[in-house]
């Protein structure tokens, strides 16, 4: 029986000491009566004592608690006399500033112990930092220890900085006199750990008197400045700047405004061009780029552009930001270079287009957005390399076809290097994008032709724009095919020109003198904030947009030449009346009433109806009454003009009365050609005939034709059960579509009757409307699919560059020549 007690006895005491050691530094309240028997004082250094007891392998450190004297505080309890001798000198010399100051409980000690053993090079002042007891920080021992290093080289005060603890930081240097200047072995200081940090209140209280190491630079040649730029942290960079930090100190690569584009943080770079805006164009020490040349994203792109970077500056290296964008295949970037007027053309290094470079690469979406924005595929570089010689040269796998098939089909014609000792091909300025397209005999012919000369012409020129809304991309495309080949603007070519919807914005913009290539690049920047959201679009961005480049005051007569017409529908009455937006006098012959009414409808104004009149009277001082009188349609502000001729319904409110007027008229050349013909003949009447002058051209632009596609039903049907109510739902979906397409085509019956119109008046008629390989909706804003189609749009002129020339001769002609003969010669199909 004593046998078996001693055995149970000794499982318990077992038990008991494997439970214990379970975890040997975790921190507990003991009786210290516990340690009177077969525990040995081992050691003893200020309130800790370290007992040991040989027959249990058990080595117990205490702290002694005056306050307590029953009850102390066991520190760790180890099973090697060997740890138990190492651990207890250093618990002895670093926890005595905080026994010393604070009454420690089970709870805090064990943050203090388990730095000290996961942190042997901290000293006392390290451990009352990384456990926020600031208390400790006044002990004589703490204060000696305020600027010690750890075995990284960092202080006190770099890890105050890296745990953003504000009470701490200013604790440090505003009465324990910590210095910031102390660097670690990475070369850095307190302030750059504060910069890494989401922490602006660190770096104020860093930066609240001058700080020497604000502009310091670490061993990674990084400011403070640059590390907040890197990591993204805008509010420690808005404190730095505030604090001293400067703009313009170079680091290993650039200025903190390149690592800002580097790692593409936009709030950043927008801090930093708020505090110093001459950061714009600065440029980086490795490669001589400014900060564009390091932009990554269309976004980052887009904000420094919008503060006036230079598009098409050239670095040391000989590239521009559309190079490096090119070479590095980043597609959204280089569109919203290239929409914010960047050369496709401008020779870099070796002589090397972007378009050069993105052969290389093999980049299919960026070769066709560079072509249709004007780069030429004929041009040399050094080498005397074309683009197209490099993809026949570097093109592998399944992209070889496809591209040189591509580059074919808008009249690349050469694709062979040249024979050896043949002279090098100058380098051709820059065109549209392919060979026999810039008739140049024609442009240079008619250079030295004076305006007078054009003004005398003897019949009129029309041209129509049909509507389309974001497929105004087409119109834009082909006339600047039209305006090369003539080497004139639009404007100069027409004597009236008319517009529906996205093709009345358009007739606006001519007659008004608007570049061609910027209207492309308009569109493509606009429509991310005009279709934002979801449909109906709120108005105020278009609305916005067209005061911004109309003006908000310019009324409609402030252009007379060329004479403009933009459609709208009046859609205060049922049925709906075609309205017709004029820059010059309304036709005074009268015309009986579509239809007949018993309703009084407003007179044709502006949706206000009437503005007041200002009446002034000489010599007179009394303030007289306003009066009121109607606004005609010729005094129509040109930007209301424009929004009502685009309202199209579902996607834009209607503007007053008015609707868009591709529901009535989208291809507005046949309402176009009877308003010149009612024109004329009310000048005939009033007896002014030499004003006429007969109509000989007519240039109908459309906006692309979508493939046609199958139909599965329209047929709309009283259901009788749930399968044939999904086929009437399908049907009607479908016939829904159908009427609309129908009511809103502009090909088809409207170009035949157009041609038949032109015939019977002995006009040219020409119709370009290139044949889309997708269906592309009104408010699409993919810029690939948007390419895709304005390379659909190279294709077709490309096809068609005959009638192009031919057109292009017309309009430049005098008007000697036959109509007939013309008409033979290349009117198009």
């Amino acid at each position: 029986m004593q046998f078996l007690g001693r055995l149970l006895d000794t499982v318990s005491s077992v038990s008991s000491v494997s439970t214990l050691f379970a975890n040997p530094y975790r921190v507990r309240e003991v009786q210290l009566s516990d340690y009177g028997r077969g525990k040995v004082v081992l050691k003893e250094e200020g309130r800790l004592v370290l007992y040991g007891d040989a027959q249990c392998r058990s080595w117990d450190c205490l702290l002694l608690c005056p306050g307590t004297p029953s009850v102390t505080l066991r520190l760790f309890q180890v099973a090697s006399e060997e740890d138990a001798m190492n651990w207890f000198p250093q618990y002895a010399l670093k926890l005595r500033p905080f026994y010393e100051t604070l009454p420690l409980k089970a709870e805090s000690s064990q943050s203090i112990v388990d730095c000290v053993r996961s942190h042997p090079d901290w000293s006392s002042a390290h451990i009352a930092v990384e456990t926020g007891l600031t208390e400790c920080l006044k002990h004589n021992c703490v204060q000696s220890q305020i600027n010690s290093r750890d075995a990284s080289g960092r202080t006190p005060l770099h890890r105050a900085c890296e745990r953003g603890d504000t009470a701490c930081v200013r604790e440090l240097l505003e009465e324990r006199r910590a210095r910031a200047d102390i660097k670690d072995r990475d070369g850095e200081t307190a302030l750059h750990c504060a910069a890494k940090q989401n922490s602006p209140a660190v770096v104020q209280v860093m930066c609240s008197r001058p700080c020497v190491g604000v502009n310091e630079l670490n061993n990674g040649g990084e400011t403070p400045l640059h590390v907040s730029c890197r990591l993204g942290r805008a509010e420690s960079v808005k404190a730095l700047l505030g604090g001293g930090a400067r703009c313009d100190v170079a680091g290993g690569a650039g200025y903190p405004i390149h690592s800002a584009m580097k790692y593409s943080e936009k709030g950043c770079v927008e801090e930093i061009l708020g505090a110093e805006p001459g950061q714009l164009q600065a440029e980086d020490s490795l490669y001589g780029g400014t900060p564009l040349h390091w932009a990554k994203t269309a976004e980052m792109c887009r904000l420094l552009l919008e503060h006036g970077c230079a598009v098409n500056y050239l670095s040391k290296t000989g590239e521009s930001p559309l190079h490096v964008l090119s070479r590095k295949g980043r597609f959204e970037a280089a569109m919203v270079l290239l929409t914010h007027g960047a050369n496709a053309n401008l020779r870099g290094r070796d002589g090397n287009t972007a378009l050069h470079l993105a052969m290389k690469m093999d980049r299919m979406a960026l070769i066709k957005a560079l072509i249709v924005f004007g780069a030429d595929v004929e041009i040399h570089n050094d080498l005397g390399e074309t683009p197209g010689l490099i993809a026949a040269r570097t093109s592998k796998g399944p992209n070889r076809k496809i591209l040189l098939d591509m580059l074919c089909s808008v009249g690349v014609q050469r694709c062979v290097p040249p024979s050896p000792g043949s002279p090098r091909p100058a380098s051709r300025p820059a065109g549209i994008g392919f060979e026999d397209f810039l008739h140049r005999g024609v442009a240079v012919s008619t250079t030295s032709r004076g305006q007078a000369e054009l003004d005398g012409r003897t019949v009129d020129r029309l041209l129509c724009l049909d509507g389309g809304g974001i497929k105004g991309l087409v119109l834009i495309q082909i006339l600047i095919a039209l305006e090369r080949e003539a080497g004139r603007p639009t404007r100069e070519l027409f004597d009236w020109v008319a517009g529906t919807s996205t093709g009345g914005i358009l007739a606006l913009a001519i007659i008004h003198g608007k570049s061609m290539e910027y209207l492309r690049c308009l569109y493509f920047r606009m429509k991310e904030q005009v279709f934002k959201g979801s449909r109906p679009y709120e108005s105020a961005p278009l609305e916005d947009f067209l005061k911004k480049e109309f003006g908000e005051n310019t009324k409609m007569t402030d252009v007379r030449h060329p004479r403009v017409m933009v459609t709208s529908v009046l859609a205060d009455r049922h049925p709906g009346e075609l309205h017709i937006f004029r820059n010059y006098e309304h036709p005074s012959l009268h015309r009986e009433p579509p239809y007949a009414t018993t309703a009084t409808f407003k007179p044709l104004t502006i949706p206000q109806g009437w503005e007041d009149e200002d009446v002034l009277v000489v010599g007179c001082t009394e303030e007289r009454p306003r009066k009121r009188r109607k606004v005609t349609d010729e005094e129509q502000l040109v930007w209301r003009a424009a929004r009502s001729s685009g309202a199209a319904p579902s996607y834009f409110r209607p503007m007053g009365r008015f609707l868009d007027g591709g529901l009535l008229s989208n291809n507005p050349t046949l309402d176009a050609m009877s308003e010149i013909h009612q024109c004329n003949r009310s000048l005939k009447v009033e007896g002014r005939g030499e004003e006429t002058k007969k109509l000989g051209v007519v240039v109908s632009l459309g906006t692309g034709k979508p493939p046609q596609v199958v139909v599965s039903s329209v047929d709309v049907f009283r259901p009788s059960n749930p399968l044939e109510l999904a086929k009437s739902f399908v049907g009607a979906k479908e016939l829904g579509k159908m009427l609309v397409d129908c009511c809103t085509d502009s090909d088809g019956c409207a170009v035949d009757r157009a041609r038949a119109w032109c015939e019977m008046i002995d006009a040219v008629y020409y119709r370009l409307s290139p044949q889309l390989s997708q269906e592309v909706m009104l408010d699409e804003v993919s810029d690939a699919v948007l390419v895709d189609m304005l390379w659909d749009t190279q294709m077709h002129l490309y096809k068609k560059r005959d009638s192009l020339r031919s057109l292009a001769e017309r309009l430049l002609d005098n008007g000697g020549r036959e109509t007939s003969d013309a008409r033979a010669e290349g009117a198009a199909p």
